[in-house]
């Protein structure tokens, strides 16, 4: 087996131009109908943690330590917390309307694939 054959050949293409694939615009399609969505909750999901656990340590005193921030952070700690309970839901409708934004482009791809295979 000629080994320095097989590297020549893996380098080549590497620098081979790249074939445009309907599977690879498929996925491409997915990603940016899923994006929006995903960023929301993450970005929404961190910041309502932190949020959170602001309220808790004013709660619990480990910041602040007088009776109005302790109700404040209480206040605080059940904004931070409905925030996050309500992240799913939120996250489930955004990612509802990004994919009922890329359906028909979608479903036309798909078709493509599973037609010409």
């Amino acid at each position: 087996m000629n080994t320095d054959k097989i590297i020549a050949e893996s380098i080549a293409k590497e620098y081979a131009p790249k074939e445009h694939s309907k599977i690879v615009a498929l996925k491409k399609l997915d990603a940016k109908a899923k994006r929006p969505a995903n960023i929301f909750a993450y970005t929404f999901g961190i910041i309502s943690a932190l949020v959170a656990g602001t309220g808790m340590c004013l709660a619990m005193q480990v910041i602040g330590g007088t009776l109005p921030l302790m109700i404040v952070g209480i206040a605080v700690g059940v904004v931070g917390f409905t925030c996050c309970g309500i992240n799913y839901p939120i996250y489930k409708k955004m990612l509802e309307k990004g994919k009922n934004k890329y359906a028909y482009e979608i479903v036309e791809l798909a078709r493509e694939i599973s037609e010409g295979k």
